[in-house]
């Protein structure tokens, strides 16, 4: 067994390119997103319209089931080539965007931002399931979010930093650059049969997108895991709104001290990526999911603590439990669907999953005017532990994954 793990991962060719190509495009993206709100704000001095760039950019997710379908009859690594020429290509119109007037153009782009990057999740999903061993799924999504973590660490400071001595067309052209090279990068992956396996004839339409779904919803595996990732990424978005209660109403601090929360936060995801793949080999599923949701709910309930020390453990717990919630479910999704379907059940899992958090943040907006947030926390750890108690305890199910296994 010690021969698997990170190491092998690295050394693995299409596995060592793809992270790359994700350390790149991640880099121009985090930098796009944090500046795009700025950007609307400068124009505009509308917080509303600001805030509605993170909208524009996390609906196309609600589609998710009806573009994992695209991920399943398209050949998986020319469409993440395609989804990165098209963003390359498209992201250059924003240096047209100099006065509120063409604020429509941002929001635009923001769209077609987000239909690529669910397109591009959903073949990713699909991909790396044929192109990385079985037995170091768990390894490549941990590093997976490692090098996106790392980036969420790096490139806001570059985004804001270009934002300020040269405006918002420079940001878009360097991530038009990243997106560019990332395409480049894809195409140098090399992968057997790219083409989705088809075991039986299309249902066709509405029927055919909701396949995603059902396979998650049949399998004993996957829908308590899914469920569990949904429930605390509604959590999260509702611990997410109240951040900025935290730091002023607990810790009396400035609004700045925000900034370093999530720092601690992205300090942990990092390290839990890490580890994610030796963990998932040696603990079930499970397990290492139901572990995830309890330091998550931990984090949450340090948060509530008016001790500098406590809020930054608590952040930290929280960056190292939601990350495992998440590798757990997709790993699974990649294990136990067929190739034929593996692109819609990840578009739908991301949909089912990530959809609650952004209800949340809405909700947590209002929560948090209403209720004290040291009284709210707490009742974000009691749920937490909760959910985390339910899977741990749920009885076990037999996994298919022994069908997929590469020889």
């Amino acid at each position: 067994m010690g021969d698997w793990g990170s190491g092998r991962v690295l050394r693995d060719r299409n596995a060592g390119i793809y992270l790359l190509g994700v350390v790149v495009s991640g880099f121009g993206t985090t930098a796009m997103w944090l500046v795009a709100g700025i950007w609307v704000k400068s124009l505009t001095g509308s917080d509303s319209l600001a805030a509605l760039t993170v909208f524009a950019m996390w609906a196309p997710v609600l589609a998710g089931p009806a573009l994992g379908v695209l991920a399943d009859r398209l050949p998986r690594r020319p469409l993440l080539v395609a989804t990165c020429l098209v963003m390359a290509a498209l992201l250059p119109a924003l240096c047209l965007l100099d006065s509120a007037d063409r604020v429509w153009l941002l929001f635009a782009v923001l769209l077609v931002y987000g239909i690529c990057g669910t397109l591009h999740e959903a073949a990713e999903a699909a991909l790396v399931a044929k192109a990385v061993d079985i037995r170091l799924l768990g390894d490549f999504n941990g590093l997976r979010m490692t090098a996106g973590e790392s980036m969420k660490l790096l490139a806001p400071l570059a985004g804001a930093a270009l934002f300020t001595r040269f405006g918002g067309a420079s940001v878009a052209l360097l991530d038009a650059v990243t997106f560019a090279l990332a395409a480049g990068l894809f195409l140098l992956l090399r992968v057997d049969r790219d083409a989705p396996e088809r075991t039986a004839p299309r249902a066709g339409g509405f029927a055919e997108a909701l396949e995603g779904g059902r396979r998650l919803w049949a399998s004993p595996v996957l829908r308590p895991l899914v469920a569990t990732a949904a429930a605390v990424m509604f959590l999260a978005g509702i611990n997410g709104a109240v951040v900025h209660a935290v730091a002023g109403d607990v810790l009396g601090r400035t609004p700045a001290y925000v900034g370093v929360l999530y720092a601690v936060q992205g300090a942990g995801s990092v390290l839990s990526g890490l580890v994610a793949g030796p963990l998932l080999r040696r603990l079930p599923v499970r397990v290492f999911a139901a572990a995830g949701t309890a330091l998550f709910a931990l984090g949450c309930g340090g948060r509530a603590l008016p001790y500098d020390a406590a809020a930054l453990v608590g952040s930290a717990l929280i960056g190292v439990g939601l990350p495992c919630v998440l590798i757990a479910a997709l790993t699974t999704v990649q294990r136990e669907v067929p190739d034929s379907v593996v692109g819609r059940a990840a578009a739908t899992a991301n949909t089912l999953v990530f959809v609650p958090n952004a209800l949340a943040l809405a909700l947590g907006a209002g929560l948090v005017a209403l209720v004290d947030v040291r009284v709210l926390l707490p009742l974000l750890t009691a749920a937490g532990l909760t959910v985390s108690l339910l899977l741990a305890t749920a009885p076990p199910a037999t996994t298919v994954t022994s069908r997929r296994a590469r020889t």
